[in-house]
């Protein structure tokens, strides 16, 4: 026991006195500690052994509680989500595009690849176009079907997507018509078209590819089964398509004269007039011929669902 120092100012004749009395404290302070001191090792002693019982039964109710020794907190604890099974889920999406209105499904085959089918329309109709001295009524006819792979190089967002086009409708008509008395150029040419129903007008047709298949090549962000769960995506791509050439047609039928409106010849039959009309289809189709690139630039919205 340690007996901090204490320094008193205290009158002389106190000093004797205290002495004594501080001598006597210091014996009954040291009976007491001795006392102390041995029910102190017997209590010690008992508490021992109860820690070694306990100690010894401890880890049995740890084995019966936890399963084999594992915390109940360890066996309790999520499992990760991993990503969707093969053939687990479907997308179906809709958008728009240079091939018209597209519709598409997709259903995943692992983290990095799903497949797609996609299927585009668009019927639009214009008048009044203006070229060459004619009056032209075309009409747009966009009819496609394809289906491509998307690899996700990066598990999310960047995909390439190889794919074809095995349906392929893609074309535009057009009515071609040179007004009673008026002015048409075939090839720098000058027409004028007869009056009355001999007025000339003709049928023309532009083919994206003639209906043959077509290769697909797109990049784009973001997939239509995210790995996440998410429901709703908004993908975009874009790409081109591998088509054939071009193909443009056009036949006249009427009659041309001269500006006094003499010498008329059958546009149909005249050597001149079709040679004219061939030399301006071949302008036409050197300036389509840039489409068998058909370039793709596509968004829209999807939303995907489990279906095992």
């Amino acid at each position: 026991m340690k007996i901090s120092a204490i320094r008193l100012s205290i009158h002389p004749g106190l000093v004797t006195p205290f002495l004594l009395g501080f001598s006597l404290s210091l014996s009954a302070a040291s009976s007491s500690a001795q006392s102390f001191s041995a029910q102190a090792s017997d209590s010690s002693f008992s508490s021992s052994s109860e820690l070694a019982r306990h100690a010894l039964v401890q880890p049995e109710s740890a084995a019966l509680m936890g399963g084999g020794g594992t915390s109940k907190s360890a066996s309790t604890a999520p499992a990760a989500q991993g990503p969707p099974k093969p053939l687990s889920r479907i997308a179906l999406g809709v958008g728009f595009s240079p091939l018209g209105i597209g519709f598409q499904a997709a259903t995943n085959i692992n983290s990095h690849f799903n497949v797609r089918g996609t299927g585009n329309f668009l019927n639009y109709t214009r008048n009044n176009i203006k070229t060459e001295g004619f009056d032209v009524t075309a009409k747009l006819n966009l009819a496609s079907a394809g289906a491509s792979v998307d690899f996700y190089p990066f598990h999310a967002g960047f995909r390439l997507s190889p794919g074809i086009l095995f349906y392929n409708q893609n074309k535009v008509d057009a009515v071609f018509i040179a007004a009673a008395g008026t002015s048409f150029t075939l090839n720098n040419h000058t027409y004028y078209s007869a009056g009355g129903s001999s007025a000339v007008q003709g049928l023309g047709t532009f083919g994206l590819g003639n209906g043959s298949q077509a290769f697909t090549m797109t990049t784009g962000w973001g997939n239509v089964i995210p790995a996440s769960g998410r429901h709703i995506s908004f993908p975009f791509e874009v790409g081109v398509a591998f088509t054939k050439d071009p193909t443009v047609s056009l036949n006249l039928s009427g009659v041309v004269c001269d500006a006094q409106g003499k010498n008329c010849v059958n546009v149909a039959t005249d050597a001149t007039a079709q040679a004219d009309l061939a030399a301006q289809v071949k302008k036409y189709q050197n300036d389509f011929n840039q489409l068998k690139t058909y370039p793709i630039v596509s968004f829209g919205v999807a939303y995907n669902f489990r279906i095992r």
